[in-house]
């Protein structure tokens, strides 16, 4: 390990959809000094490269239950699909002979040494065709096979897109496509060549030597979790479901089973490898108490609300912030319905059918920010998965009318990821927000067992996403679910890579007995310290504090990163 040189990230990140990849490739290869390698499969997928013939897709990719999309990497067509282990290495290449320009022959030469070597281990004999790239198989023999697609992209010192290595998947799918644009050459993958290997066990061996290769400061490694059979992937997600044994309970969250919290959610935990809960009815540590100030001001703040028909997060949520955030001038507003189309483990908003929208709610919203006389209003909404957009459109409308009514409050949005509709994503980059949020809730070992509905990958798209478009980007993590110190790190790490500008950071409080339970207690010194380490990661301000929320101080957030010098640092 080369002192002084940050880690390779290395993330696994179970099924990802290649829109939302592609989104999250970017933003990390805008960020220098943050070296990523993605390993993940993708739900079925045609992509394009710079040069691909279109002729070359055979079958309408919606007959065989496919997407098809561009990719601005070099090559053919490919295919990608479950079974498919597929590498994004986002890293800064050297230059050749000691120069500033990419050597690109000899990353790709390594990009295939990775794969010939993951191979070896895994008995299969691989190597190079001189006429064709990829990594092949049964390369002096009657008929070489191509096991491994490689196409790559080098911008600005920095690597975009792969390899897609065939461990199990679909064969079926090849014949839709000419593979490559290599029309005389079959594929195959590892089960056809006779090796019975599971994707743990292909990301395990390539891991290791991806960070053997590339990790002269370490590897830093974190995967997204949720098991799907007893015997398939236990440390990893590719969001099937849960799975038949995902209902075993350990001894140590029986309490919270017994509390009213439900196998599934606990199995779930259980799964991530959560085992202890701390009951509801334990005391609270004197850190997590809030003081209660009831003004006038904040009655009459709260008749108005009433009087117009809206609804706040600061109550709603029962934030414990809500009268100092109140007498600051800021106020979060909860817009497009109360009833919300997910169920997450931590969340305490109404989960019923929910109902249409409400045409006048963005002007109320804009006259309550004038009543209020807000220097800085917040506005968020449940995810309502049930609209075309999302509840993207509402968003926009209620920028827009907060800021014709009054230009000088800033305005910032904390969203849902609108399923990572770039469209629908658009319609509210457009309003150009102050600052746009999106929570990433949890690390990526408790992504699945918190918000089963979301993705790990996806909500950094989404923030990436909101970073190209040149918005001030914000995310929240909850700590107390069960997650580690050194994962805390690893997400901040990748909020850094994509560029996020703000990070809140806070304990979770379990709403009911039905809910996730809290695992442990964060300390005041260890938060303090969180927030030392994101920004020093080049994140320009952290909020890290036991009873911090998403919209805890967000005004002065919101300014200190608008005056502070930009700044690029490492992951720890």
């Amino acid at each position: 390990m080369a002192p002084g040189v940050p880690p390779l990230h290395v993330r696994w990140l179970g099924r990802v959809r290649y829109r939302d990849a592609l989104a999250l490739q970017r933003g990390l290869h805008r960020t220098p000094g943050h070296d990523h390698l993605l390993l993940l499969e993708h739900p079925k997928v045609f992509t394009l490269g710079v040069r691909a013939d279109l002729s070359h897709v055979l079958v309408p990719p919606a007959e065989v239950g496919a997407e098809l999309e561009r990719a601005d990497r070099g090559g053919d067509v490919t295919y990608h699909g479950p079974g498919q282990l597929v590498g994004y290495p986002i890293l800064t290449v050297p230059g050749a002979a000691g120069g500033s320009k990419p050597d690109t022959p000899a990353f790709v030469h390594g990009v295939e040494q990775l794969v010939i070597d993951a191979l070896a281990e895994l008995g299969v004999v691989a190597g190079r065709l001189e006429e064709y790239p990829g990594v092949w198989v049964d390369v002096d023999g009657p008929e070489p096979r191509k096991i491994c697609a490689i196409g790559v992209r080098l911008t600005r010192g920095r690597s975009m897109h792969g390899f897609a290595l065939n461990v199990d998947p679909d064969m079926e799918m090849f014949r839709a496509i000419v593979p490559c644009g290599i029309a005389d050459r079959p594929v195959t993958s590892l089960r056809a060549e006779g090796v019975e290997a599971t994707m743990a066990e292909v990301v395990d061996v390539v891991a290791r030597l991806a960070g053997e290769r590339w990790g002269a400061g370490g590897v830093d490694r974190a995967d997204v979790v949720w098991r799907t059979s007893a015997a398939d992937l236990a440390p990893f997600s590719r969001g099937e479901g849960p799975g038949e044994d995902a209902q075993r309970v350990p001894d140590g969250l029986r309490g919270a089973a017994q509390e009213g919290t439900s196998a599934r959610r606990l199995g779930r935990l259980a799964d991530a490898g959560v085992d202890q809960a701390v009951s509801i009815s334990a005391r609270k540590p004197d850190w997590m108490k809030a003081r209660f100030r009831i003004t006038d001001d904040y009655r009459r703040l709260k008749h108005t609300l009433r009087d117009l028909d809206l609804v706040t997060v600061c109550e709603e949520a029962g934030c414990p912030n809500i009268f100092e955030c109140w007498a600051d001038g800021t106020a979060t507003f909860m817009i497009n319905g109360e009833r919300c189309t997910r169920a997450c483990g931590f969340c305490l908003v109404d989960t019923r059918h929910p109902q249409p929208l409400d045409a006048g709610e963005p002007g109320r919203v804009a006259d309550a920010v004038e009543r209020m006389d807000l220097a800085h209003a917040v506005v968020t909404a449940v995810a309502r998965d049930d609209l075309d957009d999302g509840g993207a459109a509402a968003f926009a409308a209620t920028v827009r009318a907060i800021r014709a009514r009054r230009p000088a409050t800033a305005v910032e949005v904390l969203i849902p990821d609108c399923k990572g509709d770039p469209d629908a994503l658009a319609t509210i980059f457009d309003a150009r927000p102050d600052v746009l949020n999106h929570n990433l809730e949890t690390v990526a070992r408790l992504q699945r067992a918190v918000r089963p509905s979301a993705s790990y990958a996806r909500s950094l798209a989404v923030l990436a996403r909101a970073g190209e478009a040149g918005l001030t980007t914000k995310s929240s993590l909850i700590v107390g679910l069960g997650e580690t110190v050194e994962e805390i790190h690893q997400a901040l790490a990748d909020l850094a890579a994509v560029g996020t500008d703000i990070v809140t950071v806070g304990q979770y409080l379990r709403p009911t007995t039905h809910h996730l339970p809290v695992a442990r207690w964060w300390t005041p010194e260890e938060l303090a310290a969180v927030a030392e380490v994101g920004e020093a990661m080049g994140i320009g301000h952290v909020e890290a504090s036991p009873l911090t929320r998403s919209s805890y101080h967000a005004r002065q957030a919101a300014e200190a990163v608008s005056e502070a010098p930009v700044a690029v640092g490492h992951p720890g």
